[in-house]
């Protein structure tokens, strides 16, 4: 596990409400790069912590995979927001924070009485971030703001879903949760800006990212695609609509991807495959010719691919044209460039005898690098050290736990 201490955003301290994927990836985000993170959970715990992936020599199951992977460098405490004592609490907790982030449905927070505008007037400077599908009646009144989501939701309403597939008939889900990171990814950023402004005015706000609208900005080729040709994008297989040759390729022992978005790239190609003449090939001669004659260009490429190993392309186009292996996830354990950027990092599992490996943070700056210094905490792990530092005493938080109020 790294020992890097001091990151960005060290000071800034953040109470987490987050469940699920989206709330946390956010989180998750600010923690790695040094943000005091205490994420708030029912007394129980988050619900997640009962997803897997479990070792096998795991017999606690204090968390999983899920959980572990999302949760690192926060800290728990295990809270009781129904009840009077349990607001009561997280009030003076939110008085001194910078930020807030949830990402419940909209109304939850209202209807426990620790909406925005009620802990804004205990601390005006709040930035308070909420993560929902469909938005806060705040910023722009969804019609289905009511409507649970989740990252198929959002990916399928987004149009992440309507472009990626094997063909124009067969929209597919794609397998990260960017339905989920992605809008985590914009609310980090959105946080980021807000507290920028507090610090410069004293004035925090509340910072909204629906799903929905991450994904359909994520999908931003989509937009102006309809807007120009007045026709609707659909699931374009492995290569690009307006880019070609853009996409993936087979070879002797698995699939390889090749892109040419400039001229130059593809003489470079078409030297490495031994055919410089279509270089200057009318038909293959800009990349609109390319696009123009799609199907050959691709069935060219192919040709040459489907003779070579993974490694041999790499020989031959290394430095020259991008490429690049589909790696499977044990490709990805083998590769010396995840090595070089630290980006697997160990971290202590409970119940389980070895660590396990989760993905590092990809951010990375100079002076202060960030990264995983702690592993997901347990359910309310840190309750006592962060209740004390409100001035509760050991008695009284005692006495909090025995009747549910805190874990």
């Amino acid at each position: 596990m790294s020992t890097t201490t001091g990151g960005a955003l060290a000071g800034l301290r953040v109470i987490d409400l987050t469940q699920m994927l989206a709330g946390p990836y956010c989180t998750m985000l600010l923690a790695d790069q040094g943000a005091d993170v205490v994420k708030i959970e029912p007394v129980e715990g988050d619900p997640t912590r009962h997803f897997g992936p479990f070792r096998a020599d795991d017999a606690d199951h204090h968390f999983g995979g899920y959980f572990q992977s999302t949760n690192r460098n926060k800290k728990s405490v295990g809270l009781d927001l129904k009840s009077p004592e349990g607001k009561a609490l997280m009030r003076r907790l939110v008085k001194d924070a910078d930020v807030v982030v949830e990402n419940f449905r909209a109304g939850v927070m209202d209807r426990l009485g620790v909406g925005y505008e009620s802990l804004a007037a205990d601390n005006p400077r709040l930035v308070y971030a909420a993560i929902r599908g469909f938005g806060d009646p705040r910023t722009g009144a969804s019609p289905y703001v009511d409507r649970p989501a989740f990252d198929v939701v959002a990916q399928a309403m987004g149009g992440a879903m309507g472009i990626t597939g094997p063909d124009a008939y067969t929209p597919m889900k794609i397998g990260p949760g960017i339905g989920d990171i992605f809008p985590a990814a914009l609310s980090a950023f959105g946080i980021m800006a807000a507290v920028h402004h507090a610090q410069k005015t004293g004035q925090g706000q509340f910072v909204d990212v629906a799903m929905y609208d991450g994904i359909l900005a994520m999908c931003e080729r989509l937009v102006y695609q309809y807007s120009y040709t007045g026709k609707s994008p659909v699931p374009e297989g492995n290569q690009h609509p307006i880019l070609c040759p853009f996409g993936v390729f087979p070879c002797r022992d698995g699939m390889v991807t090749i892109g040419c978005p400039r001229d130059s790239f593809w003489r470079e190609l078409a030297d490495a495959m031994g055919r410089p003449e279509l270089a200057s090939d009318p038909k293959f001669l800009t990349n609109n010719d390319r696009l123009a004659h799609a199907s050959e260009t691709v069935a060219i490429v192919e040709t040459w691919t489907r003779g070579l190993t993974k490694a041999e392309i790499a020989t031959a186009l290394d430095g020259r044209v991008p490429f690049g292996p589909v790696n499977t996830a044990a490709d990805i354990y083998a590769d010396p460039h995840i090595a070089a950027r630290h980006m697997l990092v160990e971290v202590e599992h409970p119940g389980s005898a070895k660590p396990v490996t989760i993905a590092s943070t990809p951010i990375r700056m100079t002076a202060t690098p960030g990264g995983v210094t702690r592993r997901a905490p347990m359910t309310g792990e840190d309750t006592d050290e962060v209740l004390s530092a409100l001035g509760l005493g050991e008695d009284e938080i005692a006495d909090l736990r025995s009747r549910k109020v805190v874990a």
